[in-house]
């Protein structure tokens, strides 16, 4: 399926289920990390240590395993060790979609005149155009603390781990995001001249309006899919969720013609112009969508929901998601979970386990307690982090 000019990947499957799977992972002059490996067996891996020692680190040298920012959304430049000369790299070898095969990524020192590097990345020791070719091989889903507020925060949080959670799905629809503010900004930009020329804002709107369908029809899909997952988790000990995405454009996209809504948003545009000139941006179009969430058990809007049931319910959206992200497209993800069992109860945390054991994804936790990982099962490894390194324990 093409919407206007860019790929949409066809959805479900019919080849078995191939999960993510990082086999060894190496860090040089990543955060605290000087040097440092691990090796990896099975599918539960375990970080335990103290508070700064470096585990939420080695969860975002992962994430840079694919496409974006990492998980802390952290420029380039602010994930190298402070002591070293300014480059970092990240590399695994992993088993993935396409068998095994050895990703890397990272960048090199400033050059004499101290200008920003740019992000290299390699698969089999070849150079890729950018972490997008990661997708073919690794598919990642994260929960992070960071995300614990993500209900009471600012519609812009919730819209980006929207799409995040489609960007698992579509390794492509980070770039046309990108793509999407690019040409927003460059409207915007021109809307602030004093002789504005109809023939540019034209053609500018013309590429916007078919950016924001593309986006916007995405994020749709997805949305469809997802709800659909969670409203069959029923039986869970992580609640449901009905979801919802306050944008025109996405609701539109569900029952009209695709150039029907680009031409209503090109039409919008050029409406539009005094009054977004006056405001400095951009006032209409999926750059604004907002994800609204309905705690389903009580019916209520999740931001209304006590700190434990939005813990249970964000848990639970993010189970269903690594489940819809394995049967649409083959390929079970790579979870990577920071301190997710904080703050559960002994039997949300057997659930936990239980749970993540079904889905068969490879799994990375952390946390400073080892009593919290006494049920996990005698099939997980577990390692030590301190002071920049990462030991197997017992």
């Amino acid at each position: 399926m093409t919407v206007r000019g860019f790929r949409v990947v066809a959805l479900g499957y019919t080849s078995p289920m191939t999960p993510s799977r990082i086999l060894r992972l190496s860090l040089t002059h990543f955060r605290n990390y000087r040097a440092a490996s691990v090796e990896t067996r099975g599918d539960m891996v375990v970080l335990i240590g103290p508070n700064g020692a470096g585990k939420t680190n080695c969860l975002e040298a992962i994430s840079f395993l694919s496409p974006g920012r990492g998980l802390r959304r952290a420029t380039l430049d602010d994930v190298a060790d402070i002591q070293g000369d300014g480059s970092w790299a990240v590399a695994a070898e992993v088993e993935g979609a396409l068998g095994l095969a050895t990703l890397g990524t990272g960048i090199d020192a400033p050059g004499a005149e101290g200008a920003a590097a740019a992000r290299r990345c390699r698969i089999d020791r070849e150079p890729v155009a950018s972490a997008t070719a990661f997708g073919d091989h690794l598919r990642m889903v994260w929960l992070t603390p960071a995300m614990d507020g993500l209900f009471m925060g600012a519609a812009s949080e919730r819209r980006r781990f929207f799409d995040r959670l489609v960007l698992a799905l579509d390794s492509e629809h980070s770039g046309r995001v990108s793509a999407l503010d690019r040409a927003l900004r460059s409207r915007n930009r021109l809307l602030e001249t004093h002789d504005v020329d109809s023939h540019w804002c034209d053609a500018i709107e013309r590429e916007t309006a078919e950016l924001a369908v593309a986006v916007a029809a995405r994020r749709a899909e997805t949305l469809r899919r997802l709800a659909a997952a969670l409203a069959a988790r029923n039986h869970s000990a992580f609640p449901s969720a009905a979801l919802a995405l306050d944008g025109w454009m996405e609701n539109a996209l569900l029952s009209e013609p695709a150039t029907a809504v680009e031409d209503r948003y090109r039409a919008l545009l050029g409406e539009g112009r005094a009054r977004d000139a006056a405001a400095g941006r951009t006032l209409n179009g999926p750059h604004l969508t907002d994800l609204q969430v309905v705690y389903a058990p009580k019916a209520m809007p999740a931001r209304d929901a006590s700190t434990g049931e939005q813990k249970a319910l964000l848990i639970g959206l993010v189970l269903a998601h690594a489940g819809l992200v394995a049967e649409m497209t083959g390929i079970t993800p790579l979870l990577l979970l920071d301190e997710v069992v904080a703050h559960l109860d002994p039997d949300r945390r057997r659930a936990l386990f239980d749970e993540l054991a079904r889905l068969g994804a490879q799994v990375w936790m952390t946390g400073a307690d080892p009593a919290s990982f006494a049920e996990i099962g005698a099939g997980a490894e577990v390692f030590r982090v301190e002071g920049g390194t990462i030991a197997r324990r017992g």
